[in-house]
């Protein structure tokens, strides 16, 4: 707005003026505003001259999706960082770090994953200080099991005991935790971009938000042994009808705390004289027992405990005597809980009214040449038709369905093509228009083609646009779904190349790992690049959610 003077004067100027002529001073006025603006000088963003690096200890893959997206983050804001496993990492230049992000899951009894034990083993044991290094602690878990994000706060007690610097609180996420690691991220960046140590007091608080896991209950109505005569497997159709609406989607799980069987605990109560209690144990970790129970067992039992991998009745059976001063209290006051395990729904919502199926492989082993079988498994194995079982639902986020007029690539051998087996009952029931391919193996095509007849009609309909099957056994050499892969490859890079979705789901060993090299070689030839290349043309679609992964 001009002072009443200079408005004044300028009425006065322009009134005389023709229209041509206040045009033309309508555009040089114009001009003068937009060089006035380019010769203001720009702001120059910040460009710190912190290096983070950012480590990342994994089991399902999160963490390190987590370190590469804060990695691309920090990429963006001219930020030089790396992102490094664990299990790689040089712990002789850990001294010479100014800001750590770790990043860490949670696995069993509050065990860091596999990749990351020996990092923290062998930092534990270094006689350094740690007096110049910033650290921030972000901790992946799922409160289903007792010991929520413990590997997190493990780390995290560690580098603080070692003189870092914490300049975050440890958040601790649960299973979703997309959102949560976002907003941490942003606090992160805020802080690296301010060049400035930042002590921890004046740091406002973050905490993870935990989901809601509602209880609920249904009543097994069918169940059926999907193999054949002469199968070396024993996998199981599972139907549970409930009464009430359960909201779930394709790509979600849904969880079970299993019950002990009965003899077992009666078993292990006999030798501590308590066999009248052994229902306290039905809902006890009795089957997995960590480094920490075994250690604690040994000093009970005043014996040395060589097994790293043992059951409770087989240590009964070699290690107790009547001289140890374990007693049935203590015992159940040093056995963890049963976790719940998860199996990935092969139902629908939109097929399948008030029915939720699963499709479970009985898991049999053997140790010592004894048969063994898996805890949860032979729970629904054995389990009594009609009769009622107590469950939750998993959300997976990170495993979903694209738009319905986008094609999808689904890789599910095994028992793997459960939620392909709902994303396939979804789209047949919603109408969509995307393509679907599904890659289906196992050893034989007698016996173990699950749920053929259904797959077989999917294809008549046009619902599953192509389908390619490798059965292992039913040919001198041993094909698998790999190689399917690798014989389709031009095909399915042009599918990925349209835009398609790809999923795998199934064994994350070897499985995954197999068709993860697969793939690498197909984009690799089809780009004419190399392998590095490759795994990052790889790496972007699973940044982009475009390759999605439900392996276990």
């Amino acid at each position: 707005m001009l002072a009443n003077d200079k408005l004044n004067l300028v009425q006065d100027l322009v009134k005389e003026f023709s229209r041509d002529e206040i045009i033309w001073t309508n555009g040089y006025l114009t001009g003068l505003l937009n060089r006035t603006q380019e010769e203001q000088p720009k702001e120059i963003p910040t460009i710190s001259n912190i290096k983070p690096t950012i480590i990342y200890g994994t089991e399902t893959g999160n963490a390190k999706k987590l370190a590469n997206q804060l990695n691309g983050i920090f990429k963006k804001n001219k930020i030089q960082s790396k992102a490094i496993d664990a299990f790689q990492y040089p712990l002789d230049k850990i001294e010479k770090e100014e800001f750590l992000i770790l990043i860490f899951s949670t696995q069993g009894d509050g065990d860091l994953p596999e990749n990351a034990q020996k990092f923290y083993e062998n930092l534990s044991n270094l006689d350094i200080k740690l007096t110049k290094t910033q650290f921030a602690v972000f901790g992946l878990g799922d409160t289903s099991y007792p010991f929520f994000c413990k590997s997190g706060e493990d780390i995290d007690q560690l580098f603080e005991k070692l003189g870092a610097s914490r300049v975050l609180n440890l958040v601790k996420s649960d299973v979703d935790f997309q959102e949560t690691a976002e907003d941490w991220f942003n606090n992160v960046l805020k802080i690296i971009q301010s060049n400035s140590s930042v002590t921890q007091t004046e740091l406002p608080k973050t905490t993870g938000k935990t989901a809601q896991k509602k209880s609920f209950q249904g009543r097994v109505k069918h169940k059926v042994i999907l193999n054949d005569r002469g199968s070396n497997k024993e996998t199981y159709h599972v139907e549970i009808e409930v009464d009430e609406k359960v909201d779930y989607e394709p790509g979600d799980a849904l969880g079970i705390y299993p019950k002990n069987n009965l003899e077992e605990v009666s078993t292990i109560a006999q030798f501590l004289n308590a066999e009248s209690r052994s229902v306290e144990l039905e809902n006890k970790n009795i089957s997995v027992l960590s480094k920490k129970i075994l250690d604690q067992l040994s000093t009970y039992l005043n014996v040395e405990i060589a097994e790293t991998k043992i059951d409770l009745i087989d240590l009964f059976v070699k290690y107790y005597s009547e001289e140890s001063s374990l007693t049935f209290d203590i015992l159940l006051d040093i056995l963890h809980p049963n976790p719940p395990r998860l199996y990935s729904i092969s139902s629908s919502n939109e097929a399948h009214d008030n029915e939720i199926h699963l499709t479970v492989n009985l898991h049999t082993f053997f140790v010592d040449d004894k048969h063994k079988k898996g805890l949860c498994s032979s729970y629904i194995a054995d389990f009594e038709e009609n009769k009622e079982i107590d469950f939750y639902i998993h959300k997976n986020k990170n495993f979903k369905l694209p738009a319905e007029d986008q094609s999808v690539i689904m890789i599910g051998p095994g028992t793997g093509i459960a939620p392909f087996r709902s994303f396939l009952s979804h789209r047949d029931a919603s109408g969509g228009d995307g393509k679907n391919w599904l890659f289906f193996g196992e050893q034989h095509f007698v016996s173990d083609f699950y749920y053929q007849t259904e797959i077989q009609e999917w294809l008549s309909t046009g619902v599953l646009t192509k389908l390619d099957t490798a059965f292992s056994r039913d040919q001198k050499q041993k094909i698998y779904v790999q190689d399917r892969i690798q014989e389709q490859g031009k095909e399915l890079f042009k599918w990925l190349n349209d835009g398609a979705y790809l999923y795998i789901c199934g064994q994350r060993n070897n499985m995954s790992l197999d068709v993860e090299k697969a793939l690498i070689k197909i984009i690799s030839k089809e780009l004419e690049i190399d392998q590095i290349a490759a795994e990052n043309y790889l790496e972007e679609l699973e940044q982009s959610g475009r390759y999605q992964k439900d392996v276990y």
